[in-house]
């Protein structure tokens, strides 16, 4: 049987999910397909690009939305988390592929939320940075809340005053700040 990209995605996919972000390396996952670490080079040039293609995959889920701004800035953040959350070291890996411009699908969510930005008012030359600001609120809180995850399940005794809300309301919390922002920014009615 022929190795296709398809393949490497899926198994690097679950190696992340199983092992983390720590433990997906070239020779591992050359060593989960039962080939030569040189056989994946024929589908991907560095491991960047094998990352970039493993963070389009676990965005696959963020779509498109539709409707007045603030709610499609809301709903694609949504899905953006919850996509994260779906994959161990979701939001570390998709981080890294988007700083390192290896995310098309990343570059798609920058586009939708600049959009929304820019149907709220904001000059088009600012509509990037107030996508890329949310983007880096999402990925970030998202990438806290992991930690403090796995700090759970490694039976770690970590103060509760941070966590002392549910984590959605904490998140819709901030993401509510960042769009009243651009409310702000831009003059534009909701």
């Amino acid at each position: 049987m022929q190795l296709s990209k398809h393949d490497v995605v899926d198994v690097a996919t679950s190696v992340l999910d199983n092992y983390g972000i720590a433990d997906l390396s070239m020779r591992r996952l050359a060593r989960e397909l039962n080939v030569s670490p040189g056989a994946l080079y024929w589908h991907f040039e560095n491991k960047q690009q094998l990352l970039g293609a493993v963070a389009d995959r676990i965005l696959t889920p963020v779509g498109e939305v539709t409707g007045p701004w603030r709610d499609r800035i809301r709903q694609t953040c949504a899905q953006l988390r919850d996509a994260l959350l779906s994959h161990t070291d979701g939001a570390e890996l998709v981080s890294a592929s988007f700083a390192a411009g290896q995310s098309e699908a990343m570059t798609g969510v920058l586009n939708r939320l600049g959009a929304a930005a820019g149907d709220a008012g904001v000059a088009s030359g600012q509509a990037e940075l107030a996508a890329r600001s949310v983007i880096y609120y999402v990925l970030g809180f998202t990438a806290d809340e992991q930690s403090r995850l796995q700090w759970d399940a490694a039976g770690a005794d970590v103060a509760q005053t941070v966590w002392a809300e549910e984590p959605d309301t904490r998140f819709a919390f901030g993401l509510q700040l960042l769009i009243d922002g651009i409310a702000a920014h831009s003059h534009a009615e909701a």
